[in-house]
């Protein structure tokens, strides 16, 4: 899974990286504006693995990880031409955005907009993604127009379908609502996802606050939308959390309040937001975490771990990870008679521990 970390000029983009991903990139006072990509590959944190381990003693664990992708560049205005180039090429490859909202005050940080207002500020990014998705559609009806009248495209049928859903979604933008909030078939979806329609995409919102914590329903009040997520994030005081160990990252952590890292929650909202959920392999080579859809069946989840046990799949051996810890031990939970054998309509549920049978 890959997100794109976007936001206004000075809202703290490049702080809440840090904080998600560890790093230290220096944080200007003042925006460059330059079109700049930095990516980091985040492994997720979760505490399954861990008892995992502990009971396996695996030769090595694996966590499942997160690409966080910081894009500069995005600035109000922008969507007005249309968003091209490089820039469009790498919102394009995300699987969604991470929009990060400035509520903090800051004398030295000037704000684009001067004043602080964090609602504003949302409806200036989601506008900027409707003007550069409307004009993305408007031209493609175009194209697809001309083809049909001419009679030039290769598959009639397919033309007329792809028109039809240009126009909905035209429709849709026109209203200056985001194409998120349409029920779009996987089919449908297929047909679009080569031309990197933003506001299609899901997008956790999250509010950098300063020293004083905030809520999100605090800042942002009346904003309904399908695959959003709203979190508040201490973006200075987490980044700077992310750099410590051990006993000096909890005493920090309560000093303020903090009941655990920010990676912890964004991750887990961002996976909430993508619809993701973990299973595992376990044994004494390995204990590896792999993430899947949720609603993923057997063979789609042995397809994850490789290609060949989705083809050759016979039939899994499951177990819940909630049972494997309170019976101690495999043997113990096939006494209990707690250990199935599943096929290939099966659908995996988050924490399930897979083996999976099948034919070379």
């Amino acid at each position: 899974m890959r997100l794109g970390i976007i936001g206004l000029p000075n809202s703290g983009k490049t702080t809440v990286f840090n904080a998600l991903t560890r790093g230290d990139r220096p944080t200007a006072p003042v925006s460059s504006g330059k079109m700049e990509i930095f990516t980091a590959v985040v492994p997720v944190p979760d505490v399954r693995i861990n008892k995992l381990t502990a009971l396996y003693k695996p030769k090595r664990t694996v966590y499942t990880t997160i690409t966080y992708t910081d894009v500069g560049g995005l600035e109000k205005g922008i969507g007005t031409g249309g968003i091209s180039g490089t820039l469009r090429n790498e919102l394009q490859q995300v699987d969604g955005f991470i929009h990060v909202v400035r509520a903090f005050d800051d004398d030295t940080v000037p704000h684009p907009e001067i004043t602080i207002d964090p609602a504003r500020d949302v409806t200036i990014m989601d506008t900027e993604f409707l003007l550069a998705d409307l004009l993305v559609v408007e031209k493609r009806l175009e194209k697809i127009g001309v083809e049909i009248k001419q009679n030039k495209s290769q598959n009639k049928q397919a033309a007329e379908q792809e028109y039809e859903l240009m126009k909905r979604f035209q429709a849709q933008l026109e209203t200056e609502q985001p194409l998120r909030d349409l029920e779009v078939t996987a089919d449908e979806y297929k047909v679009v996802r080569g031309y990197g329609l933003m506001s299609l995409k899901p997008m956790l919102i999250i509010f950098n606050v300063g020293e004083q914590m905030r809520q999100p329903d605090e800042l942002l009040k009346d904003y309904h939308h399908k695959g959003i997520g709203l979190v508040s994030l201490q973006g200075r005081i987490e980044a700077e959390i992310a750099q410590l160990e051990g006993d000096d990252a909890a005493m920090f952590l309560a000093e303020y309040g903090i009941t655990e890292p920010s990676a912890n929650r964004v991750i887990r909202a961002s996976y909430d937001l993508m619809h993701i959920q973990s299973f595992f392999t376990v044994g004494e080579d390995e204990v590896r975490a792999w993430s899947v859809q949720i609603g993923a069946t057997a063979p789609q989840a042995a397809g994850v771990i490789h290609t060949d046990l989705a083809h050759g799949f016979i039939r899994a051996e499951v177990m819940a990870y909630k049972d494997l810890i309170a019976a101690g031990s495999e043997s113990e939970l096939k006494k209990l008679g707690q250990m199935r054998l599943e096929g290939k309509e099966y659908i995996v549920k988050d924490g399930d521990i897979m083996n999976v049978r099948f034919a070379n």
